[in-house]
This record gives C-alpha cells, structure tokens and sequence, in this order.
C-alpha cells in the first residue's frame, strides 16, 4: 500500500499541512479536495519526487508505478496513436529489445521476448490505445494526425490518454476534466471505476467524486483528515461539524430558507416530469450540502435586470459552421424570460457554434437571428480570459463599466468573488486560470445581463466558487443558456434541454441519466468503425438490447401515461389557481355588494389550493415510481 506517515509540507515559509497520516490500498480510489493553495497538486508533486517533505515518510513499495498526466506536450511530427503508445514504456522497450534481437541469430531470445509481448498484451496495444482516443472524443481519422496540429485542450486529452495507457499501480489525476466535454468526462467516470490500481483524484466536480472516489482527504487549515465515503457523504458529516459553530448555523439556516423558498416556487410551476424530479431532487441535496459551505469565501448574486423583453431571442431556421461546412442546420430557437436551457450534444456537434451565434459574435449563414431591441448579453466562453488587461487590477477593469461608482462600492462588490484586500488592486497579469475565470464572472454580473450564455464557466473554478455560482443562477431573472460537463451544476439550473447532434437542434426530453443512455447507445452504434470491435457479437448485442428495451417501454407506459394526466392536472390547477388570485386581487371585490362573491372565491381558492397539493404529492409519488420501474 501508499503509505503517509506524519507527513509536514511547505511552500516557502507557509506550512501547506502538517501531521498528516494516511494510507491508499490498491483499488482504492481517493478524492483529494481543499480549496485552491491547500497543497493539493503539492501532495501529488512529493510522490512524483518533485518535492521532498519536511518532515515524516511517503512509504511506496518499490515494485509500484505512478502514472500521472504530464502538462506539457511536445510539438513534435508523432502521430496522435503513436504518441498514447507511448505511454505503456515497458511496451516500447519490448519493441526495441525484439527488433534488436532480429538482428542476431538468437531464436530462443526471439521466442522468448515475442512470448513476454504476447503476455504483455502488444498485440491488442493499438486497440487499447485507439479505444483510449475514441472514449476521449478522437475520431478514427484523427488518430494518425500529427501531435503539433492539434491545440492545447486536444494536446491535454493526449496527455490523459497516454498516462492511461500506461501500466500502473497508482494513478494520479489533477483536475483532468477541465478540458473535457461532457460525453468525455462521463467516458472517463466509467473508465477510472474499472481502473485496478490505487487513484488519487483532484478535481472540483463534486458529481464525478461522487460516482468515482470512496474516500476523501479534505486538506483545511494546514490539516489534512481522511473521511470514508464519496464526496457527497463528506459534505454532509463536514456540514455536521461546522453547524456546531453558532456563527455558522446562523448563515446555514439562512442558506437553507432561501433554498425551500427556491423549491416551493419551482414546484408550483413543474409541469415537466423528469427535469422537475432531478432539479428537486438537487435543491433538496442542496439543503444537506449547504452548511459544508458556510466560510465560502464566495457571496454574490445577479442584480435585477433594467429590463426583460418577451421573446428575448430567436432562431428562424438558422444555418451556422465554417467555411461551407455547416455545423448547424435549420436550428430554431426561441428563449424568453426564465428560460433555463441546458445544450447536450456529442463533442464537435455544435453546441459552442449555436452560443457563438446566440450572442451574437458568430454570422449566421442561413436563416435570420431575431433579437429584443433591449436585449443584453451576459456571454462567457474561454477565451474572454484571454481578453483581461494584463496590467490593469479587477478594480480598474470593474471601473471601466461603471466609472461613477466609488471604489468602496466596487471593492464590497469585488469582494463577493474572492477579490479583497490588495487583491482588488493587483495586475491581472499572474493570475490563476481559477482568479481570472472569477474575474471574467464578475464583469458579467456587474452589467446586469438578461440573457445569460454560459459556455463551460465551471472551468478552474473551484468547489465552493462553484457552489457560489450555482446559487446566483438559481435566483437569476432572465433566461440563461448553458454548454456544461459539471452535471450537479446543470441539474441545478436546468429545467430543460435542447440536443444538439446530427447538424439539427432538437428538444431533449428526459434527464442527465437518460441522456447518458443515449450517448452509450450511439457510441455502441458508432463502435463498428472503432478498432478491435467484433462486429458480430456488436450486431447480435444491439438486436437483444432493442428487445428489451421495447420490452421495457412496454412496461413503463402506465406509469408514464399516469405521470402526463397529472402534469396536465396539475396544470390546470395552476391557470385555476391564477385566475382566483387574479379576481381576488380587484379592489371592488372587497365592497358590501360583492361578499358573497369574495367568500366563494376564497372557498374556490382554498379547494383549489387543497386539490393541486394532493395533486403535487401524487405526481411526485408516480415519478419515483416510474424511476425506480426504469432502473429496475
């Protein structure tokens, strides 16, 4: 086993932890978390043997390999295949000894190196390296491409694929779905539960420590405590210890009224079955997990916009792509206020191309886009961080929108997103991915935007800026549009979804695990083009799976017929309920001559009220049972 005894680190004259002791089994998968600067990549950089501890052991047996994601890659002529390869030394240097030995008359050496690469597997390496690309979002033609045409993010998806290819015992993993769509980090979750060494695991997507991790070594106040359990069941005993503090249980109690207010809104309005479960069910996980953020540093919100025009943007048949290549076909999109659209959509479908043409900095080629005349934009993407002033500070770069605002009330503001201090008046120029993402948001929200599009803005964020964000969508007034692969932060802030795949932008009606179905379902389909397929076998599979899931639909239909006729009642209930509250706001209705009416209104009112709850109750009762039916 890896084995930490006592261990003492510092950066400088700043101890990172001190006394830590724990111990890492093969097979066992561990979540390292903390906020940014704790020594999380500083605990990966000691058992690479970059750093030394200042005091205590790192106890490794000898015999153990460490494969790690490497963050720099070369330009070089290598093809994309050749350099996973790569990756698998002990493969390579079985290949040099065989083509050395060819050069001698030794048969027997030349049998017994060709029986240690059969048994090393080096004769399904391609496959297994080709799969590895193709899970990370390669397609076949790619994999012979040169290794300096790809970009940096690609260049990073090498880098992951090839520490994979590797043999190891202990695989260390540092935020490795910054640079992933979704369809890839769901490849990867599957991929790293199957992985039978030992994982350590940095990452700030709370749902992909949820389903990979069962253990958690959370570094916070120079200490670093091991918790059994995945990132979830580490919230809620964190949480537990925190509300034993009265200055935090007095803002915890504070965040959790805000979060029932939040879902008895959404409740009344759920007429979508599937996305009304999932989005309840994650504001009711919220409840748990918000006293684990109670000394967030991160506190802000959207400001209300000036105005909110009704359509705020439309689509009319639109063409969009590059060059004569069209991406996008015949899209059309209308949003208006409170809008919460999640894009899904296999990588390289499109999804970045419909955001670039909604905001606008990306033509059309066919069809016409449709814009309110007060619309205003709240666009993040990547590249803006690109886009700071390098030697101007966030107070200066806040200033420039609003140059008659005191410096007091930009700091306070600057505050809420972790900018205090001197750090409101430092140069952009040596910050974080992390800090300039933060500052990127800060500008966004500053401008008080009533179409938020948000293209990965979880990137180098980190878990409880996260948090932060999720809330401030939350009680955003305007319609937003998000490309995201963290999965807790759509559930949250998503009541629906549009797919994008196949050039064509469509209605998605189901939910993230369904949308995971579907995604297995189509690589199944595209898996006959990959190497090392057997096509018979995938053949027959795909007939036995149609099968049963005919089979299956079969068996649910009842149960999806019951849950539709409640939505319809409770939609009904609902315009019912408005039309009472609407007569009973008319001020000569409280007159002498109208008490009659007014009482059997309020009669009516609270019948109705009674009605949709019973309703409410029963269709939420029929959604877990059809969820249960379906994952049966």
């Amino acid at each position: 086993m890896l084995n930490f005894q006592n261990i003492t680190l510092r950066r400088g004259g700043r101890v990172l932890f001190a006394d830590a002791t724990f111990s890492v089994f093969p097979g066992q998968k561990a979540g390292i978390t903390g906020a940014n600067g704790v020594g999380k990549s500083s605990l990966f950089a000691l058992l690479r043997g970059e750093l030394h501890a200042d005091a205590g052991d790192v106890d490794l047996p000898a015999q153990w390999v460490i494969a790690h994601v490497a963050q720099e890659s070369p330009a070089t002529g290598q093809s994309a295949i050749d350099y996973v390869l790569d990756g698998d030394e002990e493969l390579r240097s079985l290949e040099q000894a065989m083509r050395s030995a060819e050069q001698t008359d030794d048969g027997v050496r030349i049998a017994a190196l060709h029986g240690q690469y059969e048994a090393h597997g080096g004769y399904t390496a391609n496959s297994r390296a080709a799969q590895l690309l193709f899970g990370l979002g390669f397609e076949t033609p790619q994999h012979t491409i040169a290794v300096r045409e790809f970009s940096g993010g690609w260049r990073m998806r090498l880098n992951l694929a090839r520490a994979l290819m590797r043999r190891s015992d202990v695989l260390l993993l540092d935020e490795p779905t910054n640079h992933l769509d979704l369809d890839a980090v769901l490849w990867l979750e599957d991929w790293l539960r199957g992985y039978p060494g030992a994982l350590l695991l940095i990452s700030h997507d709370r749902e992909f420590l949820d389903r990979v991790v069962n253990v958690i070594a959370h570094i916070e106040h120079e200490k670093l405590t091991v918790y059994t359990g995945n990132y979830s069941e580490f919230e809620v005993r964190r949480a537990a210890q925190l509300a034993g503090q009265q200055a935090a249980y007095a803002q915890q109690q504070r965040e959790v009224a805000h979060i029932r207010s939040y879902v008895d809104r959404f409740r009344a309005q759920a007429t979508k079955a599937r996305q009304a479960q999932s989005r309840m069910k994650a504001l009711e996980r919220m409840e748990l997990i918000a006293p684990a953020h109670v000394d967030t540093p991160f506190h802000f919100a959207f400001r209300a916009p000036l105005k909110v025009p009704n359509p705020l943007l439309s689509l009319e048949h639109v063409g969009a792509g590059y060059a004569e290549r069209l991406v996008v076909k015949g899209a059309e999109v209308s949003l208006v206020p409170g809008d919460r659209v999640g894009l899904l959509g296999p990588n390289g479908a499109g999804k970045s191309t419909l955001i670039k043409v909604l905001a606008g900095v990306q033509p059309v080629m066919t069809g016409e886009r449709i814009a309110a005349q007060d619309l205003r934009i709240g666009y993040f993407a990547q590249h803006q961080l690109e886009q700071l002033h390098d030697a101007s500070s966030p107070l200066q770069h806040v200033l420039r929108l609003d140059p008659k605002a005191t410096e007091q009330e930009l700091r306070n503001f600057l505050g809420g997103f972790g900018f205090v201090g001197d750090a409101a008046m430092a140069p952009v120029a040596p910050f974080s991915g992390g800090e300039k993402a933060r500052l990127v948001l800060a500008l966004l929200v500053y401008q008080r935007p009533n179409l938020l599009l948000l293209d990965e803005p979880t990137n180098h964020l980190d878990l409880e800026m996260r948090h932060a964000l999720t809330m401030a969508l939350q009680d955003f007034e305007g319609a937003m549009v998000i490309v995201s692969h963290d999965r807790y932060l759509l559930r949250s802030v998503t009541d629906r979804w549009l797919l994008v795949a196949d050039g064509r932008v469509e209605g998605f009606d189901g939910d993230l695990d369904e949308y995971r179905a579907w995604l297995s379902e189509r690589r199944r389909a595209q898996g006959d083009s990959a190497p090392g397929v057997d096509k018979t076998a995938n053949t027959v599979g795909r007939k036995d799976r149609k099968r049963s899931e005919a089979e299956k639909r079969q068996r649910l239909q009842p149960l999806r017929k019951q849950v539709r006729e409640l939505e319809q009642s409770m939609t009904c209930l609902t315009a019912q309920r408005a039309r009472i509250d609407s007569e009973l706001a008319q001020s000569d209705l409280y007159t002498d001559n109208n008490k009659q009416k007014l009482k059997a209104l309020l009669l009516e009112q609270a019948q109705t009220q009674q009605e949709l709850t019973a309703v409410e109750e029963a269709w939420l009762d029929a959604c877990a049972a059809l969820e249960a039916a379906e994952h049966d």
